[in-house]
């Protein structure tokens, strides 16, 4: 969607056009996507009891909600799966049938949660206001049981300016070899730097602590990209 030159690079915004190539632009331009995915189906397999309740904010196309699924194979459960982009959660409808599953067209700020298992926010946080982020992960935690998890996914950004510019070098390198122009990799980038505002591990795991979470792990890190296990 980057392909073609433009004079205006408009704010990124997860509308039809995203949609539309969704799946593949994620897998290009995030290092271990395809790992962390199916290991997140696995580790919250791992926390849910029949009659259990999870939450996958920021569930974009359904493929977080999908690989849990798989992992639980016909355990009762209920699957609350959010995401404030009509044109997601459309489509997500259509890709994802199990009737274990509620779509929901809603701010993740907004939502009511309780009595949850796990709650997955794969590379929604970045997206968030920095302001508003202590507040969500506070909501999260009081939601969460006491052997329940939250399992969060992120793009990392590092203290040191030397290894920030190397790791931004090896992603951009790894943009290319996956099919990107340097004109795909600019004009996204001029579309993120104003909505996709990262940290950096420790700020992350301060935050958890902050927000009254009792351990947290990172349990994945493939370049600039984490992902980290958290104890309520």
């Amino acid at each position: 969607m980057f392909s073609k030159a433009s004079q205006h690079i408009v704010d990124f915004v997860f509308d039809d056009a995203v949609a539309d190539v969704f799946p593949d632009m994620i897998r290009r331009s995030v290092p271990g996507y395809e790992t962390v995915i199916p290991i997140t189906g696995l580790i919250a397999a791992q926390h849910v009891r029949p009659g259990g309740r999870i939450y996958d904010l920021g569930c974009s196309l359904g493929a977080t909600t999908l690989a849990v699924l798989k992992q639980l194979n016909d355990i009762p459960c209920d699957i609350i799966a959010v995401d404030n982009a009509p044109a997601m959660i459309a489509r997500a409808r259509e890709l994802v049938t199990d009737t274990r599953v509620e779509f929901l067209e809603a701010d993740v700020l907004d939502l009511e949660m309780e009595n949850a298992s796990i709650v997955l926010l794969n590379y929604v946080l970045q997206f968030i206001s920095v302001d508003d982020r202590l507040t969500l992960l506070n909501k999260i935690q009081r939601s969460l049981l006491p052997d329940g998890r939250l399992i969060l996914s992120e793009k990392i950004c590092f203290e040191e300016r030397e290894i920030q510019s190397y790791y931004d070098a090896l992603h951009l390198q790894y943009k290319r070899a996956n099919g990107y122009s340097e004109l795909e990799i600019s004009q996204k980038r001029s579309a993120l730097e104003n909505v996709m505002i990262v940290d950096s591990v420790d700020v992350h795991l301060a935050r958890f602590e902050e927000a009254g979470f009792s351990h947290a792990d990172v349990w994945f890190r493939c370049l600039n990209w984490a992902s980290f296990l958290v104890s309520p």
